[in-house]
């Protein structure tokens, strides 16, 4: 490459700036949000907890284009975390090593950032030495002397989207970016969440997975910023519902001049969409806990009861359409004169409330506060 386009080939690479005046509004708006949820991290139950690493290794993956077998890696987490698994086991042994990458970031926060660490998670990512049909290079920095680019298109209209560095300087760039990482903190600790994330996936040292471990190391990043072991939200989730304009201010920003103004606030602004959801979670579980305490004397059957659960588990946004006799029907595999005896009792035991349709179209919901996104 002749002409400088990226943002490593500047001559101050890698001297990082931003805009203050843009940047503060939004930092402090999600240590606000930070400080919510750091006040009820221990309210995450071991079940919340598998949730949100469940979420975190599937869609870190799916931003990649891989899909992980969703029950396989259920069981996995939940017997990482020792809750009773159910499931299979997968012979994808990659689960295992995404599921070590993630658990590593954060139950090892205080552990210093190393080469051989990096290239460990990436060797887990790719047990078999294989990125789909492609041999790789596994657990080394990549060693091809051809270019390595962000491609989309079809062959012969390929588009460049980026080049990363040569690897024949890639030691001394990751060996400059270990040494940042591991210094006494400079910068405030989200912001060096992001840039940790832009500089090594700019960097882009593995032949593969790349991407997976930029998210792993703002994972470690936040862990170390909040000196907390488990895992309060998934931010790779959120990164995932805005994959498009995570490629593009990516892209627009390893074209840029160091500027990381936009890519920052991008990054607090997902930070806070991951911090929301992860509050309903923690209101999600009070409301269930509450809803069986405040009926525990009610006398409910099996067939009752699993519908009830159902229905909890589709809060906050709620049973899609209400229960109606039918899908009661279907649920339980009882009789519609059955169902319908049900449904009249919990809601006369004040469990299930009618809603405004009525007639043949009657639908219940359950009488328990919505649940709404914490604001600060």
């Amino acid at each position: 490459m002749k002409e400088k386009k990226y943002v490593w080939q500047n001559k101050k690479w890698p001297n990082f700036f931003w805009d203050d005046s843009e940047i503060l509004p939004v930092l402090s708006l999600a240590r606000r949000k930070q400080g919510l949820i750091l006040a009820h991290a221990a309210e995450l139950g071991l079940e919340a907890q598998a949730k949100i690493l469940t979420e975190d290794a599937q869609t870190t993956s799916e931003i990649e284009g891989e899909k992980l077998e969703v029950t396989s890696l259920r069981s996995s987490v939940a017997k990482r975390l020792g809750l009773s698994s159910v499931g299979v086991e997968s012979d994808q042994r990659n689960i295992e090593g995404v599921i070590d990458m993630l658990l590593d970031a954060t139950q090892n926060f205080k552990k210093p950032l190393t080469d051989k660490r990096l290239k460990g998670w990436q060797a887990g990512l790719f047990p078999t030495g294989y990125s789909g049909i492609s041999k790789i290079d596994v657990g080394t920095w990549r060693t091809s002397s051809e270019p390595m680019r962000v491609i989309s298109g079809n062959m012969g209209k390929e588009k460049i989207h980026f080049e990363a560095p040569p690897a024949t300087i890639l030691k001394q760039e990751m060996n400059q970016f270990i040494n940042w990482f591991n210094r006494p903190k400079p910068i405030d600790g989200l912001l060096r969440a992001g840039v940790a994330h832009f500089w090594f996936v700019t960097i882009h040292p593995f032949d593969d997975g790349n991407g997976r471990i930029a998210r792993a190391i703002s994972d470690l990043a936040l862990a170390q910023d909040e000196e907390q072991e488990i895992r309060c939200y998934s931010f790779s989730s959120q990164i995932k519902n805005d994959r498009n304009q995570y490629y593009k201010i990516l892209e627009d920003s390893q074209k840029g001049n160091l500027d990381l103004t936009d890519w920052l606030v991008w990054f607090l602004n997902t930070y806070m969409k991951a911090v929301d959801n992860s509050l309903i979670l923690i209101q999600k579980s009070h409301s269930v806990k509450s809803f069986w305490t405040n009926h525990a004397l009610i006398d409910i059957n099996e067939r009752q009861k699993k519908v009830l659960q159902k229905m909890l588990e589709a809060e906050p946004a709620g049973f899609i359409g209400g229960i109606t006799n039918k899908k009661y029907v279907s649920i339980t595999k009882v009789s519609p004169a059955t169902a319908k005896r049900d449904l009249a009792y919990l809601q006369e035991k004040g469990l299930i409330k009618m809603n405004e349709s009525k007639g043949r179209s009657a639908s219940y919901s359950l009488r328990l506060k919505k649940l709404e996104k914490k604001r600060v």
